[in-house]
């Protein structure tokens, strides 16, 4: 899920989501859905809570609204449909994006579960989606295996 004004406008090229498409593909995930959305609170949460509720997605990823701008409203709506927070997964990502640029102490993104399903806020940048999502990967995809019931192991 893309959230960006200029981008549900019709007025900014999607790379971002274009980037986060072709390394879930890559590692074998399916893509159900991909959205353009505004960065309005109350379409954001509904669009995760449709895709957790109704389309029944193991993973969600936005791309977008997790800066400093008043519109950047992207992890209050991430975190208003979780159940559950999962702090360290985007803790992670900014820790290893410093190691890259001091500016990634802007980000304000979230990470949580609904359900069964795993929310992950990225940057808005198609370079820090790629650094990002090259780092968690593996490790996001035996929790969702952990998450979803499809292994035995437990993290410890």
């Amino acid at each position: 899920m893309i959230a960006s004004d200029k981008g549900f406008a019709g007025e900014r090229e999607d790379k971002s989501g274009e980037a986060i498409d072709k390394i879930v593909k890559a590692k074998g995930y399916i893509v159900e859905k991909k959205v353009i959305i505004p960065d309005e609170e109350d379409s954001i949460m509904k669009e995760m809570i449709h895709m957790v509720d109704d389309l029944k997605v193991d993973l969600i990823l936005t791309t977008g609204g997790t800066g400093f701008s008043p519109r950047d409203v992207t992890p209050e709506a991430t975190i208003k449909v979780c159940d559950r927070m999962a702090n360290g997964i985007s803790e992670a990502i900014r820790s290893y994006s410093l190691s890259i640029t001091p500016r990634a102490m802007l980000s304000r993104a979230v990470s949580g579960i609904r359900k069964e399903t795993l929310i992950i806020n990225l940057p808005g940048s198609p370079k820090a989606v790629n650094e990002s999502l090259d780092y968690i990967m593996d490790s996001v995809t035996h929790g969702l295996e952990i998450l979803t019931g499809k292994t035995h192991d437990c993290a410890r």
